[in-house]
């Protein structure tokens, strides 16, 4: 007789999202324009420094500032790690280094990729330059990397008055300039719920919803974590709880979600199943939105294939009293 192996814990690529859309005040808006238009721009400090990037509040001062100054697009290297693995998305998409560049004419310095054929070529203290998008939109990405700057260029410089010259005033206009951004946030991992989830996931999929209860105090938590919060104790007692639950508390739903084919308004709750000590949180309908209440006894909708409860309507029952949920709120 052979015993049964232990079910295999979940796995899978999850990947989140979302784009962020944000205002330019005139100092951010003058330096992503100024990229556009292959211009770097700081903005000189209270105490006479120059930063790059550009800020608009003085970090000493919390002052507002807006002295826009032009620096050049040569600058020497800081600090830097090599990235020997790059990945998507990322400046480039061979080998290069991160880098801290000081432009010269700037107190501060500014991070981005340099091009370098191996780590033996990079070093604190080189000589790096610009190299530009060939397309260009108003974008920290109007930096295509840095490059090792040629022995041409440095002479050309030092015929201009050198590395490390001092920054130019400039009035920070342009034509046409940009005045908002929108930042793609992406986070690409592969999420495993572990053990104990891993079981309530599978028990949802017949139906049932499974908890743990802790050895030590005795609290049922639905969905299970693996060891009890409070006492710190492994959690390996399963238990089935409800079907049936109450609403603890809930709130009311008036924007329509992208990609959510769920008609506003409606109600989202926290339900305390029957047995557990832990409240999760579902979707209530079968009921006017404005008639969901603390107390009400609901129990779980599932549609066909549906590995989860759609959603939760009520059971009929009279409305649970108050001391028999309040401690789960």
């Amino acid at each position: 007789m052979t015993s049964a192996s232990p079910p295999q814990v979940l796995r899978a690529p999850l990947v989140v999202e979302f784009p962020f859309t944000r205002s330019l005040g005139p100092v951010q808006s003058a330096f992503l324009t100024g990229l556009r238009e292959r211009v770097v721009l700081g903005v000189r400090t209270g105490d006479g420094r120059v930063m790059v990037p550009p800020v608009e509040y003085d970090p000493v001062t919390a002052e507002e500032i807006r002295e826009l100054v032009e620096v050049a697009p040569a600058g020497t290297v800081t600090t830097w790690a090599w990235n020997g693995d790059p990945r998507a998305q990322q400046p480039l998409a061979t080998p290069f280094a991160w880098v801290l560049v000081r432009l010269d004419g700037a107190d501060t310095a500014i991070l981005h990729a340099l091009d370098a054929p191996g780590p033996d070529a990079v070093r604190t203290g080189m000589r790096v330059r610009i190299r530009w998008a060939a397309e260009r939109t108003g974008a920290i990405t109007d930096i295509a990397c840095f490059e090792p700057e040629t022995e041409r260029e440095r002479e050309r410089e030092n015929g201009d008055g050198g590395a490390g010259g001092a920054a130019t005033p400039h009035d920070g206009a342009f034509a046409d300039p940009v005045t908002g951004i929108v930042a793609e946030a992406r986070l690409d991992y592969t999420y495993s719920p572990g053990r104990a989830q891993t079981a309530y996931i599978n028990a949802l999929a017949e139906r049932r919803t499974v908890g743990e209860r802790c050895p030590s105090c005795h609290k049922v938590y639905v969905p299970p974590r693996g060891a009890c919060p409070t006492c710190g104790v492994a959690t390996t007692d399963r238990v089935e709880v409800g079907p049936a639950g109450t609403v603890t508390t809930y709130c009311i739903v008036n924007i329509k979600a992208r990609n959510l084919d769920i008609e506003v308004p409606y109600v989202y709750a926290h339900i305390a199943l029957d047995g557990a000590d832990l409240a999760l949180h579902g979707r209530i309908g079968g009921i006017p939105y404005d008639q969901v209440r603390m107390g009400l006894r609901v129990e779980p909708v599932w549609t066909d294939g549906g590995r989860y409860p759609d959603h939760y309507r009520p059971t009929g029952e009279p409305d649970a009293d108050y001391d028999a949920y309040k401690e789960l709120i």
